[in-house]
């Protein structure tokens, strides 16, 4: 074997424990939540040392941060999913998705929100961005819908409608306070898009 077979074999062992590393995290996470996942674990999970976790991600934090990214990429994935025909159905379609990701995929939300970083560390730009990114598919139907509205302030109201879907479905889904349902917790957003879009002087006959 030459070295560039051995360095492309190196490569590839490289890659697979990384992914296996990042799976065994994401299964912990999904499963137990955030507070369940501990280094040591996933190292034994994977067959490999802490060190070798360390050196693939920088640290602990670097783990839980790219499970973080692939949660946020797959419900912007299923966000962008709803179809855009009608604004109003729209935003209802994103509003019920993302109720139908966080029922599948609790914990995992949970991480993404949840996670503080160590040494109070500022949290990673890019991942902000990403979720705001999601936050904002709100603007699009928002500004069909309030065509007079100045745009910085439909890209603000996009911001706090999703902010309060968040917020409803987390509290919702929440076992430790009371949880509600997920049909029934439907049906609250449901009705509570509809309030709050007539308050904005938007009704379903728009």
């Amino acid at each position: 074997m030459n070295i560039v077979q051995e360095e492309s074999r190196r490569d590839r062992k490289k890659l697979q424990r990384r992914g296996l590393l990042i799976e065994i995290a994401r299964r912990y996470i999904a499963t137990k939540g955030l507070r369940s996942l501990k280094v040591r674990d996933v190292a034994e999970a994977a067959g490999c040392s802490i060190g070798s976790v360390y050196n693939e991600f920088g640290d602990f934090d670097g783990l839980i941060l790219t499970v973080n990214r692939e949660t946020v990429q797959a419900l912007t994935t299923r966000l962008k999913a709803v179809p855009a025909d009608d604004p109003l159905r729209q935003l209802h379609g994103l509003a019920d998705a993302y109720l139908g990701f966080a029922t599948e995929h609790a914990n995992l939300l949970r991480s993404l929100f949840e996670h503080r970083m160590e040494d109070d560390r500022p949290f990673p730009e890019d991942i902000l961005a990403m979720v705001m990114d999601a936050f904002a598919l709100m603007y699009a139907p928002l500004v069909r819908l309030l065509p007079d509205r100045d745009p910085d302030d439909v890209a603000l109201l996009s911001r706090m409608m999703f902010s309060a879907v968040h917020g409803i479905i987390s509290l919702g889904l929440e076992e430790r306070m009371v949880a509600v349902p997920p049909e029934q917790l439907r049906e609250r957003l449901a009705q509570f898009v509809d309030t709050h879009l007539t308050g904005l002087g938007v009704t379903r006959s728009a």
